[in-house]
């Protein structure tokens, strides 16, 4: 979703080909034989992967609407918050709904609360509605997957990952973001993502538990 928001926003027309990453097809191996996800850009004879790059090479090509910050030290800090957001708030917020375990649970919990006490601070400190300023950004795009997921994650592991009470800056950025008119005709269904985040979250949370039972 990261690649496609990036390209509607410049108004890059694009080709979108879905893959299904439990039946990966010969074109992805090829394409992305050392990591073998999605998402895969390709540009004529170019092929662009890892959604991070893939938006910078977005950005640096197509200079309508840039998305990076201009100035280094800002694009340096945009790097890095997305970095954060997707090693410790994401994947913990994400291991806390797939645990068996309630201790690890809120231990998860606690430490992607944690790092999304530092975001809000940065929306904080911006006073802005993006992270981008006015407009949407790159950290806006990088991170733009909260506003959508943690609401199913809630439901999903019955908790509360982004409380308004504590984290009042996100949750607007939340809302601002998910109802974007180039943001909010590019989100997959929820019915069929809370119940894809059941299955999935079950199946890891088994290999989970019998990875700790050894």
């Amino acid at each position: 979703m990261r690649v496609e928001w990036a390209l509607r926003l410049k108004g890059v027309e694009y080709e979108y080909i879905e893959e299904d990453i439990y039946n990966k097809t010969p074109l992805l191996l090829e394409l992305n034989p050392i990591h073998k996800k999605v998402p895969v850009f390709i540009h004529g004879e170019k092929v662009i992967l890892e959604s991070f790059i893939i938006l910078e090479y977005i950005d640096e090509t197509w200079k309508q609407f840039p998305i990076l910050p201009r100035d280094p030290y800002d694009r340096a800090m945009a790097r890095f918050w997305a970095k954060v957001a997707e090693e410790k708030v994401m994947m913990n917020a994400w291991r806390s709904i797939c645990t068996q375990f309630e201790e690890e649970k809120e231990g998860y919990l606690k430490h992607a609360m944690e790092s999304l006490e530092k975001i809000e601070e940065v929306l904080v400190q911006g006073k802005s509605k993006f992270f981008g300023g006015e407009k949407i950004g790159y950290l806006d795009i990088a991170l733009g997957w909260m506003s959508y997921t943690v609401p199913v994650w809630e439901e999903v592991g019955s908790m509360k990952i982004v409380d308004p009470i504590l984290f009042p800056s996100t949750a607007v950025w939340m809302e601002n973001f998910r109802n974007h008119p180039v943001i909010k005709d590019k989100l997959p269904p929820r019915d069929e993502t809370v119940v894809y985040c059941q299955r999935i979250s079950k199946e890891i949370g088994a290999r989970m538990a019998a990875a700790r039972k050894g």
